[in-house]
């Protein structure tokens, strides 16, 4: 798994959208935006495609295309359209952009040449934690029990959606 991270305009999400599905189809590899203020680490995305695969393995998916597996994961939940809270929009963003497959290197490649990304780190820098407690309903009393480890309490979320279904 390959996580770009950067700066990016989008004027038209529909066309960046379908940027997305090109390059993914052209190097056969799965790509999913995430808006950078909701990811809170590399292991909050790392713990959703785990689980995501684990599910289409079993022939346990919740959604047709492994892209949206995986974000229905990462946001902990099943409704879709309530998982698209935490892609990505049009206006200046912060964004991780997760590359997974055989051929990540090329795929990185070609968004940096199609899309006007500046790279540059946002996993956690970008993180917004009272919009991420507030997506993932996360308490103050919660937090203090796990000493403050937000990043512990999103991944328990992520984990969750297996056992809610």
């Amino acid at each position: 798994m390959r996580l770009l991270e950067g700066t990016v305009t989008i004027a038209d999400l529909d066309a960046f959208i379908e940027t997305l599905g090109e390059v993914a189809d052209e190097t056969e590899t799965t790509i999913q935006a995430f808006d950078a203020r909701f990811v809170v680490s590399r292991a909050h995305l790392e713990r959703a495609v785990e689980l995501a695969d684990r599910a289409i393995s079993r022939g346990n998916e919740i959604a047709r295309d492994r892209a949206v597996e995986i974000l229905l994961y990462a946001s902990g939940r099943r409704q879709i359209n309530r998982a698209f809270e935490m892609g990505v929009g049009e206006g200046e963003r912060s964004v991780v952009i997760l590359i997974d497959g055989d051929h990540e290197d090329e795929a990185e490649e070609r968004l940096l040449e199609r899309l006007d990304i500046e790279a540059g780190p946002t996993l956690g820098e970008r993180m917004d934690e009272p919009l991420v407690r507030d997506f993932f309903d996360i308490g103050e009393e919660e937090l203090a029990v796990v000493d403050g480890d937000l990043e512990a309490l999103v991944v328990e979320r992520v984990a969750l959606l297996t056992v809610e279904r």
